[in-house]
C-alpha cells in the first residue's frame, strides 16, 4: 500500500481493491433494492384528477391536454422554466440540462409512455427556441392554461379514456433521473465537481454546478456575459457575440 499520490486514496493491489469494492457493492445492492421499494410505493400513491380539456398551444395550434398522451395511457411532462423576451442563452440553464438529456422519447414510447415539455412562454418564442436547440420531443405553451405542476417539475400522469390523473411529481434533485450524465459522473473519481460533494482530502473542491450549466465558447465554466448553456455551443449560429446575456433581471 502506498499514499504517494498526495491527498488521494491509497494505491493497493488488485485483491485489496476487489475486497473494498465488494464491500461497497453490498451497500449498492441495498440502495438498489430500496429504490425498487420506493418505486413500488410510488405506483401506489393516490391520484388527483386533472382537467383533460384544458387547451395548450403546440406546433399544430391549440390542443386539449389529453392529446399530449398521443393515444397512450401514460404521459410524463417536464415544465421548462421560461423568461419572456430572453434570447436562447438567457433561458434556464438547469432546465436546459434536464431536457437535453431526453432529446427524444423512443424508448418511452415503446413502453406505451408519451413525453412532452411544457413552458409558460408564448408559443412563437418557444417554437423558435425549440428549433434553435434541435429538440425533437413535443413542446407546448401553457401560457394561457393551467399546468399539472410548476416550473422545474417532472410529472407523471395516467389516462383513463377521456379522464386524466396526476400520479406523481418531483422537482429539484428529483429530476436527476432524466440526466444520464449525472449518473455517469457519480461513478467517476472526481464526481460531479460540485462543492457540496463529500470528497477525499486533497481532492478538487468543486464549485456550484456552473461547469455543466454554462460555459463560454472555449468551454470554460463561467456565469459571465459570454456564457450560455453548455449544449447551445453545438447549435448552428451559436458563435460568440459581444454580449450573450445570462439569466438575470434583464430577462424577467
Amino acid at each position: 500500500m502506498t499514499t504517494s499520490l498526495h491527498g488521494r486514496p491509497p494505491v493497493v493491489d488488485r485483491a485489496t481493491w476487489q475486497a473494498a469494492r465488494d464491500e461497497l457493492l453490498v451497500r449498492e445492492k441495498a440502495h438498489t433494492r430500496e429504490g425498487d421499494a420506493i418505486a413500488a410505493a410510488r405506483r401506489r400513491l393516490p391520484m388527483v384528477e386533472f382537467d383533460a380539456t384544458i387547451e395548450l398551444t403546440g406546433s399544430d395550434g391549440p390542443v386539449p391536454f389529453v392529446d399530449l398522451f398521443q393515444g397512450r395511457d401514460e404521459l410524463v411532462v417536464y415544465q421548462h422554466m421560461w423568461y419572456d423576451g430572453a434570447p436562447p442563452q438567457g433561458q434556464c440553464e438547469g432546465c436546459t440540462t434536464t431536457v437535453w438529456h431526453l432529446k427524444d422519447a423512443l424508448y418511452l414510447n415503446a413502453r406505451g409512455v408519451s413525453f412532452a415539455v411544457l413552458s409558460t412562454g408564448g408559443w412563437e418564442e418557444v417554437a423558435a427556441y425549440v428549433e434553435f436547440m434541435g429538440y425533437t420531443q413535443p413542446w407546448y405553451s401553457v401560457r394561457d392554461a393551467d399546468a399539472p405542476m410548476g416550473p422545474g417539475h417532472l410529472t407523471s400522469l395516467l389516462r383513463d379514456d377521456d379522464r386524466v390523473f396526476i400520479t406523481y411529481s418531483t422537482t429539484g434533485r428529483g429530476t436527476e433521473r432524466l440526466n444520464s450524465s449525472i449518473g455517469v459522473l457519480d461513478m467517476t473519481p472526481y464526481g460531479r465537481g460540485e462543492a457540496w460533494e463529500d470528497k477525499p482530502e486533497g481532492w478538487p473542491e468543486g464549485d456550484v454546478p456552473c461547469w455543466y450549466w454554462r460555459t463560454d465558447a472555449d468551454g470554460n465554466a463561467t456565469w459571465g456575459e459570454t456564457s450560455r448553456p453548455v449544449p447551445q455551443w453545438t447549435r448552428p449560429g451559436a458563435s460568440p457575440v459581444e454580449t450573450l446575456g445570462r439569466r438575470d433581471d434583464d430577462f424577467h
